[in-house]
């Protein structure tokens, strides 16, 4: 029960990055397979493959706000407090492993390696990300934001349920 003075616990980060780690992938994919598609080149793809998966970040956190009764505005400037600094580590960590990994980016779609590869820095950027995270939202940063338009009282039925990506249910100890 090691918590900050803002209650930031490892749990609490751990969600909030599952969250991030779950629109940058699909934002990753789809880039990937768009940009494939297209035939694109290495530098193009990641681009977009970067810029959909900030997209989709944003996109899952908005879908929660809203759902709260926030107008899209201010939906929208809570989930770039929430999610930019988490997309953008992420990112930076998961196309940096990406590029460093022999044959990765050249491997294609249909590659065993291309799909290993992305799982990997996946999962890297993860575990570099959640103590950001964890940073960030013990300063009152990042998915705290998300976090004030519940409440504070650990009732996040507004806010979507994170099925099948971690959910929001460790963010009080236990």
């Amino acid at each position: 029960m090691n918590e900050t003075r803002h209650g930031a616990s490892w749990s609490m980060a751990a969600s909030a990055t599952l969250h991030c780690l779950t629109g940058c992938a699909i934002g990753e994919v789809l880039g990937m397979v768009i940009g494939t598609a297209l035939g694109l080149g290495n530098v193009a793809t990641i681009i977009l493959a970067v810029a959909l998966a900030f997209v989709f970040g944003y996109a899952l956190t908005m879908r929660g706000v809203l759902k709260s009764g926030l107008p899209f505005g201010t939906a929208l400037k809570v989930a770039l407090a929430a999610d930019t600094v988490s997309i953008a580590v992420m990112e930076i960590v998961d196309n940096g492993v990406m590029l460093v990994v022999p044959g990765a980016m050249e491997a294609g779609l249909a590659s065993l390696l291309f799909w290993g590869a992305l799982a990997f820095a996946l999962a890297v950027a993860f575990v570099l990300t959640v103590p950001v995270n964890k940073w960030m939202i013990g300063r009152g940063l990042g998915h705290a934001k998300v976090h004030a338009h519940h409440g504070g009282h650990g009732d996040h039925s507004g806010h979507e349920s994170h099925e099948g990506h971690g959910g929001h249910e460790g963010h009080h100890a236990h």
